[in-house]
Order: structure tokens, then C-alpha cells, then sequence
């Protein structure tokens, strides 16, 4: 009875996780096939297929984090490429829109490796110098959520505005100094972020802290060597009291020496 309650309740939040899902107007899996996720968006599959970059499934091998089993396939997969590259994206009009980012850097393991930008229509920056490892580790999944209007034929970014043609716009993946730029699958919804589900956040030092019983050592103090178990910053002193056995036991053998005549001489009376 419980558990029906319980996947009754978990089925609900879900139901209302989609419902209040913008319109999504645009979804791909980069280097990928069609995915449907567990959202109900249809992820197409990569447009730049045969095209331009590279496709690659190396991301198979790791257990995507933050993801449920069933869409770790949007970040197993990606599309990278030497060069800048980048996707056109259709509009509907006037009105609020989102564009979801989705990485994961699944070959580096280190920071500093793969540093990109991201360009919407070609001239307004909209991420800075993106390094997913930096952000949250390797096989682990990011998600940057671009926010924009349309009025007319202009986009509005931030402050900045784009002139729009044909309604499309284009995202771009900038080619810097570090490694190529890349891409695991995209989304667009008209809607306010309001309306886009989130990845769970990481869990940080203080929640962690926070689990742990009063009664139990603090999480860092448990990692710190104890001071007793420290060493000397330089060789061992040798004690200044420290006396061989041999001279404290000297005192002990005269005493010895001077009693034995005496002993002699009362054995003779």
C-alpha cells in the first residue's frame, strides 16, 4: 500500500515537471540518435552528422552523474570539433525563450584542458570560457541555461542585441586555445527558465559535515594527521640526560668493594 502511495506521488511530480515544460521547439543529441528523455522531449538526431566535426561515443564508458540511468545517453555522446562549429535553431515568434546546454567531459581529468565560449548568432557571447572538468569533474553532467528575448527581428541577450534572419539563430562553439570545442545535446524551449527542469545540485563539504553524528569527529578533522603523529622538521636531539648503565652502576660496586674487609674481619672474631 505504501509503496503504491509512494510511486503515485513520484508519478504526480513528474506529470508536473512536463507540464510546466515550455513549448520545446528544438532538441538534438549531439553526435547521437533520437532520445526520448524522461521529460518527454525528443531529442533529433545530430544534423551535423557526415557534416562537420567529429561524433563520439567515448563517453559510454563512464556512469554519467546527476543523470538518471535512462538519459545518460545524452551525455555519452557528443560532437566536437578543430574549428568552430555550430547549430541553427528555429523561433516561433515573439516572446521568452531558453536554450539548454547539456556537457560532460568524459577524456580529460584534469582542469585547464578544454576551455571554449559559446556564441548566440554569432556575436553575443553567452558563456565564457567553459571548462567542464573546472565545473563539476569528470563524467559528471553541466547544463548552461541561456536566457533570451525576441521582439520583432531582434534578439535580446543580457543588454546586447542580435538582428535575427529567416527567424533562425545560431549557437556556435568557439574554437580557443585549449583542446576543441564540444557539444553533448541542445534544447530549446519559449518559455521563462522558471519552466526548465534542473539537474540536482552537487553536494558540497557543509552537507556532508552535516550528516555526521556530534558525537563523531568534524569530516576535515578526521582527514588531518593527529600532532602526534607528526614529524620533526629536522633529525631527533639526543637526550642530554641520557647516561650510559655502566656509570650509574659505579656508585653501586665501591659501596660493594669498601664492605667486603669488613665482612672478612667479623667472620674471623
Amino acid at each position: 500500500m505504501i509503496r503504491n502511495i509512494l510511486s503515485f506521488i513520484l508519478l504526480l511530480s513528474i506529470l508536473k515537471l512536463i507540464n510546466a515544460l515550455g513549448e520545446v521547439i528544438y532538441a538534438i543529441n549531439a553526435g547521437g540518435e533520437t532520445h526520448i528523455d524522461v521529460y518527454g522531449i525528443r531529442y533529433e538526431r545530430d544534423p551535423l552528422h557526415d557534416k562537420v566535426g567529429t561524433s563520439s561515443d567515448y563517453g559510454k564508458r563512464l556512469i554519467i552523474g546527476r543523470i538518471p540511468p535512462g538519459d545518460q545517453i545524452l551525455y555519452q555522446t557528443e560532437r566536437y570539433h578543430h574549428s568552430t562549429f555550430g547549430y541553427e535553431i528555429p523561433l516561433k515568434g515573439d516572446g521568452e525563450y531558453v536554450i539548454v546546454l547539456k556537457f560532460c567531459e568524459v577524456y580529460f581529468n584534469s582542469p585547464k584542458q578544454k576551455v571554449f565560449d559559446v556564441l548566440l548568432n554569432g556575436e553575443i557571447k553567452v558563456v565564457h570560457n567553459l571548462d567542464i572538468f573546472s565545473k563539476v569533474g569528470q563524467g559528471v553532467a553541466h547544463d548552461e541555461y541561456v536566457t533570451f528575448t525576441v521582439e520583432g527581428d531582434t534578439l535580446n541577450f543580457d543588454g546586447q542585441t542580435s538582428i535575427i534572419q529567416d527567424n533562425k539563430i545560431t549557437v556556435e562553439f568557439v574554437k580557443g586555445y585549449k583542446d576543441n570545442p564540444k557539444i553533448n545535446a541542445i534544447y530549446v524551449i519559449k518559455g521563462r527558465i522558471e519552466d526548465v527542469p534542473k539537474l540536482p545540485l552537487l553536494p558540497r563539504d557543509e552537507d556532508l559535515e552535516g550528516d555526521i553524528d556530534e558525537g563523531s569527529p568534524r569530516r576535515d578533522q578526521a582527514q588531518r594527521p593527529s600532532s602526534t603523529k607528526r614529524k620533526p622538521s629536522g633529525p631527533r636531539t639526543p637526550d642530554p640526560y641520557a647516561e650510559d648503565e655502566s656509570s650509574s652502576l659505579l656508585p653501586v660496586f665501591v659501596a660493594i668493594g669498601a664492605a667486603l674487609p669488613l665482612l672478612f674481619c667479623l667472620c674471623r672474631l
